[in-house]
């Protein structure tokens, strides 16, 4: 079986429990307009153009005239490029390089089992991250399946937009769970992510039931304007009092995938300043 991944980090202190390797698979439902990883959306390998790598100025010239139309001319024209991915073979500066290629899952799992070393003997292992990991499903849970049977630790970083098959699947082979619920509210969330939180927060409390023992972090990302005040926060801290065995947490709002954009040929979202950092440590304090 093979599916889509645009990276594969190893030593990883901040997605799970101990040392991880994470494992970033492409393709997501959701557009937040807040994303810090636009090369994350989209489900196939897609080409990207970094100009502070490009060495056109010392008269390098190699990937001139490669173009089938005519987009790149030591730099690339996104409105005529097809996403053919035949530019990046002759850049030797890799200015213009690939974000994501197809892989299988033993390919997938002999890079994990490199880094056993690191959490063979913790509580460290594989997390499934993206992008939204489940949109790949069967690939997805082949991973989680085949890092069970070698009895190493699984986590997924998921919003839980899927069907109810996939989410029960996966959470069979599952150690511990990262969700993110970003607005309870149903019209704000289709209105700042593009789609309904029906599906989300069903799958959540499909989760609850279904696998109570394990281990959940629920996460909002706090996004000014969005949802950074007590309402917003309040109305899902009250959703999730019902449940248990789970720690809540806030996470800031950044801009660290701001050149992203631009190496993608996109626009960055015109979002407010930085998070105020009173005004969240306040919503850390309230849910606290």
């Amino acid at each position: 079986m093979t599916g889509t991944v645009f990276n594969i980090q190893p030593y990883s202190l901040h997605d799970g429990p101990g040392i991880r390797t994470v494992v970033f698979l492409k393709g997501c439902p959701l557009r937040c307009i807040w994303c810090a990883n636009p090369e994350s959306q989209r489900t196939v390998p897609e080409i990207y153009f970094d100009k502070d790598k490009c060495i056109a100025e010392k008269g390098c010239n190699w990937c001139n005239g490669k173009c089938p139309t005519n987009a790149i001319n030591s730099s690339i024209n996104f409105e005529k490029c097809t996403n053919c991915l035949i530019c990046s073979k002759f850049c030797p500066s890799k200015a213009l390089s690939v974000y994501g290629k197809t892989t299988s899952v033993s390919d997938v799992m002999q890079e994990v089992e490199s880094q056993q070393a690191f959490y063979r003997h913790g509580s460290g292992g594989i997390t499934l991250s993206g992008g939204e990991p489940l949109m790949q499903g069967d690939f997805a849970v082949e991973i989680l399946k085949t890092a069970r049977k070698n009895r190493i630790h699984t986590a997924i970083e998921t919003c839980g937009y899927c069907s109810e098959e996939v989410i029960l699947s996966a959470g069979e082979y599952l150690d511990y769970i990262m969700y993110d619920i970003k607005l309870f509210d149903d019209e704000k969330h289709k209105k700042y992510t593009g789609v309904s939180n029906e599906k989300i927060i069903r799958n959540l409390e499909l989760l609850f039931k279904k696998f109570p023992k394990t281990p959940k972090l629920i996460r909002t990302p706090v996004i000014p304007t969005v949802n950074d005040n007590e309402k917003e926060i309040t109305a899902i801290k009250k959703f999730l009092s019902k449940f248990d065995n789970y720690t809540y947490e806030l996470l800031p709002y950044h801009r660290f995938g701001q050149k992203k954009y631009t190496m993608l040929g996109r626009d960055y979202p015109q979002l407010p300043k930085e998070l105020d950092k009173d005004k969240f440590q306040n919503l850390k304090d309230l849910i606290n």
